[in-house]
């Protein structure tokens, strides 16, 4: 039976800990580069399952960032237009736009910076030398992929003292159809999850409006790969082939709708010439120019005279974002589409979620109360699909 030692479990009391396979086989990846922990490979074992499928749903390179096994976001590869480039800060990246894995991780990090600080990578395709220098520059755990350049080895290599964790994945692996785990020496099995998502099976629409486009179908299913990783509950607001605002863990759905879509807005203010022209020091780390930005973008919330800790790290003064030049920002965004890993109980998620932009729904269905979220949703003009698949992960 192969078990591989881990330093400790959850927490440094947690000891001992392992992992081995319930049939005695062998692992199904290898460590190329440091010491993974337990949370570590949660992380890495959840992501790799998102990129894998979102790939094989979309065809395309797909990226994730992970904490605490739920992603930030998750991504395609596709090109990044240079306002994302500069507010995710790769706009200096030599070979970015020849890079699609690398174009997905841009995304995947750059959506919530703040909660990617010290993410886990997981990237669907082999690990270029473009996509190993992001990741080399970035404040990251580890990376799991399917394979990994020469180059892009090496250079990951030097990360953290050398200690940076690498791991190499199987691609071919499949786990047995039964998954269990043990709780208060109780253990629990179930199948596993298999649901899988197509855009062209994205058919049940319950609103007046139908014209779903490609576009839109595309990113409800980013979102609902998102979801299906996400710890419950859970919703996730999705553009361009991008997650973009995802609310996990909530005990209340209309939290998770908040959650998220403040996030959402986070990442289009970000793109805006108010914030791509924020007269920064020289110098200053990324982390610090992320937390900054967000102060400064809910500076006006707390005190529309702010004189914070953030506006010392600019060469000028700043006057905060008022609400009517977020308002117009956010109004003159791209469409976004929502997905929710089950059903809407209330029709205040939509007008939440009509709040942000949102012009597509994906979810389950099955609420006492449904014709009055979809009455809420053809209020606002969306088309709104039920999936009849709930997607909870805990």
């Amino acid at each position: 039976m192969e078990k591989f030692e881990l330093k400790y479990g959850t927490n440094p009391n947690q000891k001992p800990a392992y992992l081995d396979r319930r049939d005695g086989a062998a692992l199904p990846f290898t460590i190329l580069n440091g010491r993974p922990g337990y949370i570590n490979f949660l992380d890495a074992l959840n992501s790799w399952q998102l990129v894998r499928e979102l790939d094989h749903a979309l065809h395309l390179p797909a990226a994730a960032s992970f904490k605490h096994v739920s992603p930030t976001s998750a991504a395609l590869g596709l090109p990044l237009p240079e306002a994302l480039k500069k507010a995710s800060f790769v706009n200096d990246i030599e070979g970015l736009d020849d890079s699609p894995l690398a174009c997905a991780y841009a995304r995947a990090r750059g959506t919530d910076r703040m909660s990617s600080f010290g993410d886990w990578a997981a990237l669907s395709r082999e690990v270029d030398l473009t996509t190993a220098r992001i990741l080399k520059r970035e404040v990251s755990d580890g990376v799991i992929a399917p394979s990994y350049t020469p180059e892009a080895l090496e250079l990951l290599k030097t990360k953290k003292n050398g200690n940076y964790n690498i791991i190499q994945i199987d691609p071919a692996f499949e786990p047995d159809e039964e998954e269990s785990k043990e709780v208060f020496g109780v253990r629990f099995t179930q199948k596993r999850n298999d649901a899988q998502f197509m855009p062209d099976a994205l058919g049940d629409i319950v609103t007046k409006r139908t014209d779903l486009s490609a576009e839109a179908a595309r990113d409800l299913v980013v979102a609902l790969y998102t979801l299906k990783y996400t710890q419950s509950n859970s919703v996730a607001f999705a553009t361009d082939g991008q997650a973009i605002g995802v609310g996990a863990g909530q005990q209340s759905r209309i939290h998770c709708v908040r959650l998220a879509g403040d996030k959402a807005d986070t990442w289009l203010l970000r793109q805006s010439e108010r914030v791509l022209n924020l007269p920064f020091q020289e110098g200053l780390p990324r982390a610090i120019r992320d937390n900054a930005i967000d102060q400064f973008l809910h500076a006006y919330e707390q005190d529309v005279t702010a004189d914070g800790v953030w506006q010392t790290l600019f060469t000028e003064p700043v006057a905060p974002l008022r609400p009517e030049e977020r308002e117009a920002i956010l109004k003159a965004s791209r469409p976004v589409v929502l997905a929710s890993d089950a059903f809407f109980p209330f029709p205040d998620n939509i007008q939440r979620a009509a709040q942000s932009g949102v012009v597509a729904i994906a979810q389950p269905g099955g609420s006492t109360r449904d014709a009055q979220v979809i009455q809420a949703a053809d209020d606002f003009g969306m088309v709104m699909v039920f999936t009849h698949q709930r997607l909870f992960h805990h």
